[in-house]
């Protein structure tokens, strides 16, 4: 057996005892489990709850030891003293209680990712271990201590190495899932991941420097490290689309977390998700910081005396409505400082009482209480009365305000006068028109100035009463049965009987508009306007933020393209930190360096210096003569690259990046070429599933901001520039399609195209 295999088996023994813990654990949770459940419904209300509430925690205990599969381990530290400690997705301890795996987020683990050979403590060797399944495939060692025995003992062995692990990770097939990078975290990536829960952590990288993976394996750290405040307040991470969040869902699970909400903007209000997208001028408008104070405008604009005023009779007496009482009412509500909605109960009610003081100031006697309450009683009914009521302070709810506001432009002009006539033209819409994306962050200005609907307010309002005798209920039983304390309380048997109990945090916070989040992870974080952090921080006072993105791939006119400008009237110029990350891990250096010349001849600021590999082969340039020409060559690329890269188990990713003028043309040529270069069998595996995870994909520059595949074909990039909305948009277009392949890049364009841009 030579020393290498010896290695394998010696690793193979402790990866097996770890996945034989793991098992152990899987199958203590799945009996403890099946014995609650077993229980059935029987007993009282308070054995009930605690079954459930077992259950629950046995259930998700299984399901954080079932992510936990794939690569369980993945490295090994030995220290000066010759002891080994095994890093791992999650701790594990043996029956004993003593330790078999560290999880990569304990103070102990830290080493693995930041120890150097000139700062290395006690540690004197890091090894990286490859698992396939449960198999030990390989070992790689970093000597640290260039005087330890482990030097000559790594060379004889031939696991003596530097960045195998990571450059195995790279060169890997693509899949339609992003896979986590905890096995091969680099220190500068580390360094981040492990900041302070406090304040806000930017993090500017190019493309291919592992922002995104950084941002969730922070949110995983954070969550370990804070779990007893985060597991209460829940994480929420904001991403671009749908589709990138369904690239990143598996990284958290994998990561042993499963309870954080991931959401975009268009979905972040619940109940409500927009998927129109507005013009790129209009969505800049909306997304200015002054839009809040045309909303606040709008809702005070229904805050106002009435131009006529009616004379009320009761029993025959006249009762005069007088605007300087509606101005007093309205002042004293507003001091309420509570929502329109909400405020308006004080408004009503003053003005109620103030009408009922000018009836009993024409009478010649003192009435009684009864016939206080039945003169009230008729000023609630009196249908002038109540329509001037509502003329005065309109009750509203946030949709039926934001239509008003952009299919008038009368309203934009009163509420938002610093609008010239350009910008209100490109506001206005017909009366009824779905919300856009854009709307968003203004209906949610809208609903925290207006508070509930006033129908929906009187629902919530019959469901608290129905739920606090529900509490008073569980409060004697608990009571009745002597419990008073511990496992079960009054408000989990609440839960209980609401049929709640089983609800995560995570499940609460996504369908509570006002809940208020221990953590915001934001990727992309350069395309969010104004309006769209303004959102963002209602929901987390504490403004403990992670922030991810790239100024030199804005897209949107009015994102980021300066992170001081931005985070310092955000959070203070004290209160956030700028971390770069500088090495390219997913593009070949050609394709790095090719992208980032680009870049900078367009004049976006390129924070990427490095790139990791070399691969002679990854760039191809081919002009064709006319669009016809462009069309057959892409499609015959496009089959090409799918023979080379795209696996029958699943796995490689090839997209074609076209002008939105051309995709349909495309993708018929696509079409058409790999129909011819494939089987049946192979069709159908290309073509299955959901359009988003399709092996081979025709899509616009916008649509693959934060994804990467094997290989890219880029189609007539200067057709792409000229339908951006601006210069710089174009440039970061381009810039962001240029840098999604991790192995290939193919350039086509016709000669016509050619002489529009250089790249």
């Amino acid at each position: 057996m030579s020393n290498y295999s010896s290695q394998l088996e010696i690793e193979q023994r402790a990866v097996d005892r770890a996945y034989n813990r793991l098992d152990d654990l899987r199958a203590q949770a799945r009996q403890r489990l099946d014995a609650v459940r077993a229980a059935g419904s029987h007993g009282s209300p308070t054995q009930r709850t605690e079954r459930d509430s077992f259950a629950t925690m046995y259930e998700d205990r299984l399901t954080q030891l079932r992510s936990v599969e794939d690569r369980l381990v993945f490295g090994r530290l030995d220290n000066t003293s010759g002891d080994r400690r095994y890093i791992g997705r999650i701790g594990l301890s043996d029956e004993h209680h003593e330790p078999i795996l560290t999880d990569w987020r304990a103070e102990a683990a830290r080493p693995f990712y930041e120890a150097t050979p000139s700062n290395h403590g006690d540690i004197v060797m890091r090894r990286h271990i490859t698992l396939h399944f449960r198999e030990v495939t390989g070992v790689e060692d970093e000597v640290l201590d260039v005087h330890s025995a482990h030097v000559d003992e790594a060379s004889q062995s031939g696991t003596l190495t530097g960045e195998g692990a990571l450059l195995a990770s790279l060169s890997s097939r693509r899949t339609g899932k992003m896979t986590d990078i905890v096995a091969t975290i680099q220190a500068e990536q580390d360094a981040i991941i492990r900041a302070d829960l406090k304040g806000a952590v930017v993090v500017q990288g190019g493309p291919g420097t592992g922002k995104t993976a950084v941002a969730l394996h922070r949110a995983a750290y954070l969550l370990y490290t804070h779990r007893r405040m985060l597991d209460r307040s829940g994480v929420l991470v904001i991403g671009p689309s749908s589709t990138f969040l369904r690239y990143i869902d598996q990284v958290l699970p994998s990561l042993g977390e499963t309870g954080v909400v991931s959401r975009t903007i268009a979905d972040l209000i619940p109940g409500v998700t927009a998927t129109r997208v507005d013009e790129p001028y209009a969505a800049k408008i909306k997304g200015q910081a002054r839009m809040h104070e045309a909303i606040r405008n709008a809702v005070a604009g229904r805050e106002r005396v009435p131009q006529q005023l009616p004379v009320i009779s009761i029993n025959g007496i006249r009762i005069a409505m007088r605007a300087e009482d509606i101005r007093e009412a309205i002042r004293d509500a507003r001091r309420t400082r509570q929502p329109h909605n909400k405020a308006r109960e004080t408004f009503v009610r003053e003005m109620l009482e103030t009408m009922r003081r000018r009836y009993v100031d024409e009478l010649d006697y003192a009435p009684e209480a009864e016939e206080l309450r039945d003169i009230m009683s008729q000023l609630r009914m009196n249908d002038q009365l109540r329509i001037t009521l509502n003329l005065a302070w309109l009750p509203m709810n946030a949709q039926w305000l934001l239509d008003q506001l952009f299919s008038k432009p009368e309203q934009l002009h009163r509420y938002a006068p610093w609008l010239n006539k350009q910008q209100v033209q490109a506001l206005v819409r017909p009366k009824g028109s779905e919300l856009t994306v854009s709307d968003i962050p203004l209906l949610d200005e809208a609903l925290e100035l207006l508070g509930p609907d006033p129908r929906e307010a009187a629902r919530a309002a019959a469901r608290d009463a129905a739920r606090q005798r529900d509490e008073q209920f569980a409060q004697e039983t608990l009571a009745q049965a002597g419990i008073g304390s511990g496992i079960v309380s009054s408000s989990m048997l609440v839960d209980q009987m609401q049929g709640l109990d089983a609800e995560l945090t995570a499940q609460r916070a996504a369908a509570d508009r006002e809940w208020t989040y221990g953590h915001i992870v934001v990727d992309e974080a350069q395309e969010l306007t104004a309006m769209d952090w303004r959102m963002l921080i209602r929901r987390c006072p504490s403004r403990s933020f992670t922030i991810v993105g790239d100024v030199a791939q804005t897209s949107a006119l009015g994102g980021t393209r300066d992170w001081a400008r931005t985070m310092d009237r955000l959070f203070g110029p004290e209160n956030w930190s700028l971390n770069e990350l500088t090495i390219n891990y997913r593009n070949p250096k050609e394709v790095s360096q090719l992208a980032a010349e680009f870049a900078e001849r367009e004049g976006l600021y390129v924070s990427t210096v490095n790139g990791v590999r070399t691969m002679p082969d990854s760039v191809k340039h081919e002009v064709c003569d006319d669009q016809q020409a462009l069309l057959k060559a892409t499609g015959q690329q496009a089959a090409q690259l799918a023979s080379e890269f795209v696996q029958a188990d699943g796995t490689g990713r090839v997209a074609v990046i076209t002008p939105i003028a051309l995709h349909d043309e495309v993708q018929a040529s696509v079409k058409q070429a790999l129909r011819s270069a494939m089987t049946d069998s192979q069709m159908q595996q290309l073509e299955q599933g959901d359009a988003w995870d399709h092996q081979v994909s025709v899509v616009g520059a916008q649509d693959v901001k934060g994804l990467e595949y094997d290989a890219v074909i880029v189609v007539d990039p200067g057709m792409i520039e000229q339908e951006a909305p601006s210069r710089l948009v174009a440039a970061s277009d381009l810039y962001v399609a240029l840098t999604r392949p991790t192995q290939r890049l193919v350039i086509l364009r016709t000669r016509a195209d050619e002489k529009t841009i250089t790249v």
